[in-house]
């Protein structure tokens, strides 16, 4: 009777314990991680999105907000499921290297240089955003970079490479090592330059001490991709997940959102859905 009793016990912990599992793994299955760029959250588009993409399927998203580099980086390692960056070279080797499923475009904004109102290099409407670094280097004035691997900051130094302009190790330029809300803010109070996504500083205006004083030059296209991770790189990737939340970035409904997104507030959007087009033609 007492061997029974015993064995009773082990039986009925061992189903709370498959239970458990079970119960666990389906509370994983449920969820996504999300890598994406600061200026996604910063600019407030995740915050309408998110919640749509998770009435619509029951998955809980874990949105963790960092550069393109290090969101890139993140799905190397397999420590996110799914990503939204906006660092087109980067992106690409990304893919070839095998780390990604699948690259879609999802929605592009632009660039601009945001400066002070006194704006000492004086490049206030200049067509050329290399020639707006080229007077901010002459003049030796305060540039705040992000200096983060981020989409932004790449694009950053392609233009600074561009300009034949070498601004890293001069006084003149400092790196913050913050997101794009941060670094404008920094900017601001410093009433230094910066290079910044039209949304988020449309988002902060308010309160910054900035203005846009360049804009409208092609090279100033920022263009973002949603990437699932590969799970034969890394099984533990929720690619049925992943794949769901692409989808879904891609979908008429989120597109609708994007294409509307700011409107009300700006007068303009601060993104423009681009799923189903093709890069060569974005910004025509």
């Amino acid at each position: 009777m007492k061997r029974f009793w015993i064995t009773s016990l082990l039986f009925i912990g061992v189903i709370a314990l498959v239970a458990g599992g079970s119960s666990q793994a389906q509370a994983q299955n449920k969820s996504v991680i999300l890598a994406t760029t600061t200026s996604t959250q910063d600019s407030g588009l995740l915050d309408i999105l998110i919640p749509i993409f998770e009435k619509d399927t029951g998955y809980f998203v874990k949105t963790i907000a960092v550069g393109s580099g290090q969101a890139m980086a993140m799905g190397q390692k397999g420590e996110a499921d799914v990503l939204l960056v906006h660092s087109p070279a980067a992106e690409k080797k990304f893919m070839e290297e095998g780390f990604g499923v699948e690259r879609r475009l999802v929605m592009h904004n632009d660039f601009v240089i945001a400066g002070p109102a006194e704006d000492p290099a004086r490049i206030k409407g200049l067509k050329s955003a290399t020639e707006a670094l080229k007077k901010i280097a002459a003049a030796r004035a305060l540039f705040l970079s992000r200096g983060d691997n981020s989409g932004t900051h790449a694009k950053e130094k392609a233009v600074w490479k561009a300009a034949g302009v070498q601004s890293e190790g001069q006084k003149w330029y400092q790196e913050t090592g913050l997101g794009m809300g941060q670094t404008l803010n920094v900017a601001g109070e410093k009433k230094g330059y910066t290079l910044t996504d039209r949304g988020t500083y449309l988002a902060l205006a308010k309160t910054l001490k900035l203005d846009i004083l360049v804009e409208g030059d092609a090279v100033l296209l920022n263009i973002y991709h949603v990437m699932e991770v590969n799970p034969q790189k890394w099984p533990k990737v929720n690619i049925e997940a992943a794949k769901a939340f692409a989808d879904f970035m891609v979908s008429a409904k989120a597109q609708d959102v994007i294409k509307t997104f700011g409107v009300d507030k700006f007068g303009s959007p601060l993104f423009f859905p681009d799923a189903g087009k093709t890069v060569e033609n974005l910004g025509k």
